[in-house]
């Protein structure tokens, strides 16, 4: 019941306000400036804008401008579509004091140095192997090189392929040539010995 009444007595403020906001402006002009009650009440009902009025704020447009006939363009040999269009350079490096004026000279394009190549593919990341010892294979069998990573321990022979993505070219007893499975970033890759 109490929520109600709060309720009304907010909504009849509203009211009130609203009411107050539209007689303010109804009773402003188009300046800002706030116009008597009065003057408003008895202003007399004005016909059309006089045209004299309107027209001094207008500007005269010179209609003869419009027939008359422009010069045409002339030619400078410059080329806005290219990058070294023709330059005018003045005979014996410009100036210096020399009598009279004299006609610029136009020095063609300057030809290109040559076709642009686009970079090729970035290198592959290096190889993060590290080489820890050799093994063999049953008794007579063939020499495996011992690799290590971050992510375990690899074992493999010449030409074969480790972690799918490195190939072991060549085992010795102190290093170890490793590439990735397309040749690129070859890295020889010396004995640690399982030290980091």
């Amino acid at each position: 019941m109490a929520s109600n009444r709060w309720q009304l007595a907010l909504l009849g403020a509203i009211v009130v306000v609203f009411a107050g906001v539209v007689r303010w402006q109804m009773t402003r002009d188009q300046s800002g400036t706030p116009v008597p009650a009065r003057a408003v009440a008895v202003a007399p009902a004005q016909g059309p804008v006089a045209p004299a009025a309107s027209a001094a704020r207008v500007p005269a447009v010179g209609l003869g401008a419009l027939e008359e006939v422009g010069r045409e363009p002339v030619d400078t040999g410059r080329d806005p579509f290219r990058f070294d269009a023709a330059r005018v350079v003045a005979p014996g490096g410009g100036g210096g004091g020399a009598a009279g004026p004299s006609a610029p000279v136009a020095v063609g394009p300057v030809a290109p140095a040559g076709p642009v190549e686009p970079p090729g593919p970035p290198p592959p990341p290096p190889i993060q192997l590290r080489y820890i010892g050799t093994a063999k294979q049953g008794a007579g069998g063939k020499q495996l090189a011992v690799l290590r990573d971050d992510r375990g321990i690899y074992y493999g022979a010449e030409g074969d392929i480790i972690e799918g993505r490195y190939r072991i070219l060549r085992v010795a007893a102190d290093s170890v040539d490793v590439a990735y499975v397309d040749g690129r970033g070859r890295r020889t890759i010396s004995l640690t010995g399982g030290q980091k």
